[in-house]
């Protein structure tokens, strides 16, 4: 099943429901991964706040891996629309304020 993940708030639901789905306590991910009950819960509570290795360990751990996948193709327009105009708009404030060329 995919879990899609568009904010860093959102692994921290992720994460708990990934672990209680394994019927594995905080204690024993914990033992799994060579760290205390303790250090879990602050990972559950603030998964942006470990290294990607640590993340990566976690959800080894946990069964599962993490995929790169590109949005679908609207969204990805989308993305790609606001970009262009956001640097156009950022061009031309630049051109604006300096007499260089580019």
């Amino acid at each position: 099943m995919d879990y899609p993940i568009q904010f860093p708030a959102q692994l921290s639901s992720h994460l708990r429901a990934l672990r209680k789905t394994r019927g594995l306590s905080q204690a024993q991910l914990g033992a799994v991964l060579g760290v205390g009950p303790t250090r879990i819960t602050r990972i559950e509570g603030d998964p942006a706040a470990i290294s990607v290795e640590q993340f990566l360990s976690v959800l080894n751990a946990l069964g599962v891996q993490m995929v790169l996948r590109q949005p679908a193709a609207s969204a990805a327009a989308t993305i790609q629309a606001k970009t262009t105009t956001s640097t156009t708009a950022k061009r031309r404030r630049a051109a604006k304020t300096s007499n260089e060329p580019w």
